[in-house]
């Protein structure tokens, strides 16, 4: 057997450069969601605002009311898919991919067979096209069983079908839902209900959504997740803040 100089050079310095070029690469989101992704509201905005370091960038396309279904019927994704295209040259483009708030519905017309289809199709395509999909279990609502005191865990199913998606795939996710619900319950009702969300005529007892300091709470939740799970990915392009991660992890209202 020959062997070449090169091949007997270690790893990291045979290796072409392109491949230390690409890791380094800054990262471009795209965010795809529904209302509790979307501006006004969801996380999403917070974000990219607030935890993205500069040289990064990204959009958010969460779209109120929308579903697995509705978001490729109404043009979203096809909007988003665009974006793999003019962002991956400059960018490791990643699509967080959150829904089931709408999908749960009865009127949705998305079945929890249909949901786990569309949230498989979505990730293929997303890896088809040149990024890495990011599954996102969603962002729990914040109502309390007042008999138990911990909040209502109605998301479970999508919960479970997103997860079930992502393991079976192997494909990247955070579980945005028990760490949500993990806070929401360290911090109470009366805690809770001071994210709520009180624009466009809704009332305070909006238990969804989410108000300007709430988005920015929760919108750090989703980094601290995506850093803790994917550190060498994600962490030279997070602007951390200390003090609010730590109020989350230690369970105390920020």
């Amino acid at each position: 057997m020959r062997f070449t100089l090169l091949s007997l050079l270690p790893l990291s310095l045979a290796a072409p450069s392109s491949l230390h070029d690409a890791a380094a690469k800054p990262i471009y989101w795209l965010l795809a969601g529904d209302s509790t992704t979307a501006t006004n509201g969801g996380w999403g905005d917070a974000f990219l605002s607030k935890t993205v370091a500069p040289g990064s960038s990204g959009k958010n396309y969460g779209h109120s009311g929308a579903t697995t279904a509705s978001f490729r019927a109404g043009g979203d994704w096809g909007r988003v898919i665009k974006d793999i295209s003019t962002y991956k040259q400059d960018y490791r483009v990643y699509v967080t991919i959150q829904f089931g708030h709408n999908d749960q519905k009865e009127t949705s017309g998305v079945s929890p067979t249909q949901y786990r289809t569309n949230l498989a199709t979505f990730a293929s395509e997303v890896m088809t096209s040149g990024a890495t999909p990011i599954l996102v279990t969603p962002l729990t609502r914040r109502t309390f069983n007042t008999t138990t005191n911990r909040v209502i865990e109605n998301l479970a199913a999508e919960t479970a079908l997103t997860i079930d998606v992502a393991t079976s795939s192997n494909l990247h996710f955070i579980d945005l839902n028990k760490a949500s619900t993990a806070y929401v319950n360290a911090i109470g009702q009366a805690g809770a209900d001071t994210y709520n969300w009180v624009g466009n005529g809704s009332t305070a007892r909006d238990r969804t959504h989410l108000n300007p300091w709430g988005e920015v709470v929760f919108g750090r939740v989703v980094s601290d997740l995506l850093v803790e799970k994917y550190a060498g990915e994600f962490g030279q392009w997070t602007v951390r803040n200390e003090t609010l991660s730590r109020l989350i992890r230690e369970g105390k209202l920020a």
